[in-house]
């Protein structure tokens, strides 16, 4: 009788299921998986190392090419790490500016999350409803900071600038006649804070959608029912967080548990899940993305009615204002100071860890007193998620290895970095 022999099969780095450039070796038995070997390496851009040579303030665009769906929120603790060396104040306004666009960015990530996940077990629809509310959610970013994904908005000590007081309108072209024109726009012509809170108003009609297309979808259902299963003791042992861990049952949530900025002053809940499988992660992200709309809501309504200083004060951190330095000598000298050499952190070490929509993002500096950190470390959520890719894909089939790829919501900027 001859031997049955597993054999190997090579799923990426260039397929389209891969999210990044996972090359995942997979040993099969017939179609069912005996072993699945995830390997990383093929994107590496040692940004732990590059920031190392580079003053603080030069190393913050390097958070938002981390992870390229979750920008803000890679800012958002790299900021926060800083501020804790420093012992800096932030301004009230600036932390709810701070929380809104994490939110936002949590819808972002959620959404390219929801497409992608569907897309790659065969749903094709659900991608793009996700990309037709990515376009609004661009343009808020877009209109804070000019850049549509690499925003660098957050700074140590508050936020570049404060929110523009008018939304970028649709112009005339070919394409597009008076009347598409005049749709476009109708919910354009107020300031960035009323745009935000037409769509917050609109989003949960959307949400509705998603669940109409998947929720009782028995394809869906099909796919994801049982698949990846892990239990909540073993989603601690393994280090999830975020969505991977909550699927699970563990109702941990640092925006709770470590709240950090204003979000102990928010109302909002914790989806959590029953059975740790594929399903049950997808229904913690759609409830997630409601509970995010309602913390949106929250901020708009706060900072429409409390103006105030969107960045520290101290002008040996953030920029002093372009007409002061224009102005006064000190104010110039601190300009200069501050984009030449930057500014000095003491000695010491922190970590600041946000609630970041893969899970637990966090930032490790050690400081010996000088303009770049002597060490920095990045704790990338999606790390022990993939680590995990092995026992979460044994004793399924390959096309339920694409689930299990997607109910983790990898992305590889941070896995590999």
């Amino acid at each position: 009788m001859p031997d049955i022999k597993n054999y190997t099969l090579n799923l990426g780095p260039q397929h389209p299921a891969a999210h990044g450039v996972l090359r995942l070796v997979l040993e099969l038995d017939g179609e069912v998986v005996q072993r699945a070997d995830p390997h990383i390496g093929l994107l590496h851009r040692a940004t732990e190392k590059l920031a190392e040579h580079k003053t603080y303030i030069q190393s913050l665009p390097y958070m938002d090419r981390l992870d390229y769906v979750s920008m803000m929120s890679n800012e958002h603790a790299y900021c926060l790490a800083i501020e804790k060396l420093l012992g800096l104040e932030v301004p009230k306004r600036a932390q709810y500016i701070r929380v809104m666009f994490a939110e936002i960015t949590r819808l972002l990530n959620h959404l390219l999350w929801l497409g992608c996940h569907g897309f790659d077990c065969g749903a094709m629809n659900i991608l793009i409803y996700c990309f037709r509310e990515r376009e609004d959610l661009f343009d808020m970013y877009e209109a804070v900071s000019g850049a549509r994904m690499h925003a660098a908005y957050f700074r140590p000590g508050g936020v570049y600038r404060d929110l523009p007081s008018y939304m970028p309108q649709y112009k005339v072209s070919k394409i597009k006649n008076a009347r598409a024109l005049e749709k476009l726009n109708s919910n354009r012509e107020g300031s960035l804070l009323d745009f935000i809170e037409d769509f917050t108003e609109r989003f949960p009609g959307f949400v509705d959608e998603y669940e109409t297309l998947l929720t009782n979808n028995r394809i869906w259902k099909q796919r994801t029912v049982g698949i990846g299963v892990v239990s909540p003791e073993r989603a601690k042992s393994l280090g999830f967080t975020g969505a991977m861990l909550r699927g699970s049952g563990v109702a941990w949530d640092l925006r709770k548990f470590q709240p950090y900025d204003v979000y102990a002053d928010l109302d909002f809940d914790i989806p959590v899940g029953k059975t740790g499988d594929c399903y049950d992660r997808y229904l913690v992200r759609i409830e997630e993305m409601r509970q995010s709309n309602k913390i949106i809501q929250q901020c708009v309504s706060w900072l429409k009615n409390n103006p105030g200083p969107v960045i520290t004060d101290n002008h040996k951190i953030a920029a002093p204002h372009r007409e002061d330095m224009k102005a006064h000598m000190e104010e110039l000298i601190h300009h200069f100071k501050l984009f030449t050499e930057g500014f000095h952190v003491p000695e010491g070490e922190a970590y600041a860890a946000v609630e970041h929509p893969k899970g637990e993002f966090g930032i490790y500096i050690v400081s010996d007193g000088a303009n770049k950190p002597y060490r920095l470390k990045i704790r990338a959520p999606g790390f022990p998620h993939l680590a995990a890719m092995d026992e979460m894909a044994k004793g399924h089939m390959i096309a339920d290895t694409v689930a299990v790829i997607g109910t983790m919501d990898i992305v590889f900027g941070e896995i590999d970095r």
